[in-house]
C-alpha cells in the first residue's frame, strides 16, 4: 500500500491470547463503522480463530482482506496477516504453550512492521504472560518488550481515561523489590516523560502533576518510613527546578478518596497496584493503558485475557475501541507537532464509511 498516496493512517492490532476474550473484543469493535474513517486496519491474527468466533458466538460479520505481508495492505479495508497455520488448536478459558506461540509471533511481527514504517499505530490485545514465558519469549509485558525494540529507557506505562491519567515509576515487578527500586532519578525520569507526553501526545499546555508517597500516610514525617523525605522530595524539587509542575507526596488512600486527582493532570504512583486499582475504578471499562516514551503509538485494553469470561459472549469491547481512538488521537497530534496536518489531501467518501 502506498501510505504517501493514500495519506492515510495505518493501525495494527495483534491478536494476543488466542484463548481469552480477544477475539470477541476484536470482532465486536471492527463491526464499528466509525473505525474505517481514513485509516487502514491491519490484524495480525488467525483466521482459523475468527471463524470459530464468529461461527460459534453470532458475533458480526466481517470481511478480512487476506494480505500475505504490510506490503500488500488494501486501503480503508480490515487486513488480516495470518498468523500459524490451520493446526492451531483453540482452548477457551485455558492458558496453553500455543497460545503464547501466537502472541509472540503476532508481536514480533507487529513491531517489524513498526520498524518498516508500514504501521502507524500499535493497539495490542492482552497476552498472557506466563505462556509466552514458556513460549521462549522472556518478557515482563508488552511495555518492556517494546521499549527493548525501540532502543529507549526513557518509557512509562501510563494508564488514561477522560477522569483519570496515571503512571507508575516501577511496573512489572515483584513487591518485594519496589523500595529498593525507588530512586530519585527514577522519579525524576518518569515526571519529565509524563510533563513531556501531556504536552506533545495530549496537547495540555501547562500539565499539573500529582505525586503519590510510597508509604502509609507517606512515611508521617519518618515514622514510617523515609524515602518521602529522602528519595521523593528531592525529585519534587528538582522537578520543579527543570519547570515541571508537580506536588507530592500526597498519601494513595486519602488523595483518592478525597477526589485530589480531579485537580491534576496526571498521577505519579510508586509502584503498579497503588496506581493500577484505583484507576480501574474510577475508569472501569473506559481506561486504557498507553505506553509513553516511545517513538512509537502503542496502546492497549487495560483489562487482561479474561480467561473466566472467555466464550461466553458477554465481554466489552469499550476498552479496545478506546485504545484505538486515543492511538488515533495521540499519532493526529504528533504529526501536528511535527507541522505535518494528518488530513492534508485527505478525502472522504461515502465509500470510505461503509463497514469492509
Amino acid at each position: 500500500m502506498d501510505k504517501t498516496e493514500n495519506n492515510k493512517y495505518v493501525i495494527g492490532i495483534t491478536q494476543g491470547d488466542i484463548n481469552g476474550i480477544n477475539y470477541e473484543i476484536i470482532i465486536k469493535a471492527l463491526a464499528d463503522p466509525e473505525l474505517y474513517n481514513n485509516c487502514t486496519i491491519v490484524l495480525y491474527g488467525t483466521a482459523k480463530a475468527i471463524a470459530y468466533h464468529r461461527k460459534t458466538f453470532n458475533l458480526p460479520q466481517i470481511n478480512f482482506n487476506a494480505a500475505k505481508d504490510a506490503s500488500e495492505l488494501a486501503p480503508n479495508k480490515i487486513n488480516l496477516i495470518n498468523i500459524g497455520d490451520e493446526n492451531v488448536r483453540l482452548d477457551l478459558g485455558q492458558s496453553t504453550v500455543q497460545a503464547g506461540e501466537y502472541s509472540a509471533a503476532a508481536l514480533k511481527q507487529a513491531v517489524h512492521d513498526l520498524k518498516q514504517g508500514y504501521v502507524d499505530i500499535l493497539v495490542t490485545a492482552p497476552i498472557n504472560k506466563n505462556n509466552v514465558n514458556e513460549a521462549g519469549l522472556k518478557i515482563p509485558g508488552h511495555t518492556e518488550f517494546l521499549a527493548d525494540n525501540f532502543n529507549t529507557s526513557d518509557y512509562l506505562m501510563l494508564m488514561t481515561s477522560d477522569e483519570l491519567k496515571i503512571g507508575v515509576v516501577t511496573g512489572h515487578i515483584p513487591i518485594h523489590n519496589v523500595a529498593q527500586a525507588i530512586t530519585t532519578q527514577k522519579i525524576l525520569q518518569k515526571l519529565r516523560i509524563i510533563n513531556r507526553s501531556l504536552k506533545e501526545d495530549f496537547t495540555i499546555r501547562r500539565p499539573k502533576i500529582a505525586v503519590l508517597g510510597l508509604n502509609p500516610h507517606s512515611g508521617d514525617n519518618g515514622v514510617i518510613g523515609n524515602e518521602e523525605n529522602e528519595i521523593i522530595l528531592p525529585a519534587l524539587k528538582q522537578a520543579e527546578e527543570e519547570g515541571i509542575t508537580c506536588f507530592g507526596p500526597y498519601p494513595s488512600d486519602g488523595f483518592f478518596a478525597a477526589e485530589l486527582y480531579k485537580k491534576f493532570d496526571a498521577v505519579l504512583a510508586m509502584y503498579h497496584d497503588q496506581g493500577l486499582i484505583p484507576f480501574k475504578i474510577i475508569a472501569k471499562n473506559t481506561g486504557i493503558n498507553y505506553t509513553a516514551g516511545l517513538p512509537i503509538v502503542r496502546t492497549s485494553p487495560d483489562h487482561g485475557t479474561a480467561y473466566d469470561i472467555a466464550g461466553k459472549g458477554i465481554a466489552d469491547e469499550t476498552s479496545l475501541k478506546e485504545a484505538i481512538y486515543t492511538g488515533i488521537k495521540i499519532w493526529q497530534n504528533r504529526q501536528l507537532l511535527k507541522g505535518i496536518n494528518p488530513l492534508k489531501k485527505m478525502t472522504v467518501t461515502e465509500s470510505d464509511k461503509k463497514i469492509c
